[in-house]
């Protein structure tokens, strides 16, 4: 019933949207095709030409042929929604729930909070991003700890539904980081077998969700030690305000994952981030991927940031 509920989601995207998967310098970015919105020119988040510098390369290969796709002979994980009361928001809020294959009350499980873009919702990481399957088989080939993958709406407001005027809704992601931490995380760790240390949690995103990642992550080290930013939109604080004690950032987190593809306008976001962090000495990965602003990028970032956290 999953797989063609999957299905059924992915076709009426393509059928609102047939251009849904062209790099951002041809179409929206995807993130809003994955809801099946065509954003206007005049809200596509602010794109530049692409200077790639001395650092701007990739980190590691390429994920295999295939890492993507279900493969025969692999157990699967488990996709469910769930409401959770919103004290933020004022009301019942949704999100997807990815939980491993074999999970049981015998374990305990991490916990990888994974945020969409500015025109998705909490369906975009399953839909157009394969992150079950993606985690599905990396577990499968034990590359990647057993996790839970909470998926929420990253727009909070009581409207959460994805606007026709995507930046008008802008303001509610900010918004989230109150709801994340003070509903969607008790709730979570109130209804699933989780570890409730720092340490075993983990937050990540793409473009806007990228930067809220970062934002919400090094703002909050006290509750998340694996932090990711994939191809972080400009709602990404300036460097000097995501990281403004280094010594600090430095000490507390496990993994400080930055990326972007090497044909992404947003490119520069990331850049400085990066540039800053190399300054202040604070450890970090720096992966400029092969590719624009779309899924083609942002599933092989979820491969390897995978493979790296909770270890």
């Amino acid at each position: 019933m999953y797989d063609i509920m999957k299905t059924c989601i992915l076709l009426l995207t393509l059928a609102v949207w047939p251009g849904s998967f062209l790099s951002a310098t041809d179409a929206a970015a995807p993130s809003e095709a994955a809801a099946g919105v065509q954003a206007r020119p005049s809200q596509r988040p602010a794109f530049r030409p692409v200077e790639l510098g001395p650092d701007d390369k990739a980190a590691f290969p390429a994920a295999p042929e295939g890492f993507d796709k279900r493969r025969e002979g692999v157990a699967h994980g488990k996709i469910e929604t769930v409401e959770y009361n919103s004290t933020t928001v004022g009301n019942q809020r949704k999100a997807l729930v990815y939980t491993p294959p074999g999970y049981s009350p015998r374990s305990k499980y991490p916990v990888l909070y994974l945020l969409h873009g500015l025109g998705g919702n909490e369906w975009e990481w399953v839909g157009a991003g394969h992150q079950d399957i993606i985690l599905d088989n990396l577990i499968a080939d034990k590359k990647a700890v057993p996790m839970i993958v909470v998926m929420p709406n990253g727009r909070a407001q009581p409207d959460d539904r994805v606007p026709a005027n995507l930046m008008a809704a802008a303001p509610a992601f900010a918004t989230f980081e109150q709801d994340l931490l003070k509903d969607l995380i008790p709730f979570v760790e109130s209804r699933y077998f989780v570890k409730r240390e720092r340490e075993s949690r983990a937050l990540a995103g793409l473009s806007m969700g990228g930067g809220q990642s970062l934002n919400f992550g090094l703002g909050h080290l006290d509750t998340f030690a694996w932090v990711g930013g994939f191809s972080s939109a400009p709602n990404t604080k300036a460097p000097e305000l995501l990281a403004p004690d280094p010594k600090k950032a430095a000490g507390l987190l496990k993994l400080l994952w930055i990326s972007c593809g090497d044909r992404d306008g947003l490119l520069y976001v990331s850049q400085r981030t990066h540039a800053y962090l190399k300054q202040k000495k604070v450890p970090h990965i720096w992966h400029v991927d092969a590719g624009p602003h779309d899924f083609s990028v942002w599933r092989n970032d979820l491969y390897l940031f995978a493979q790296r956290i909770f270890r």
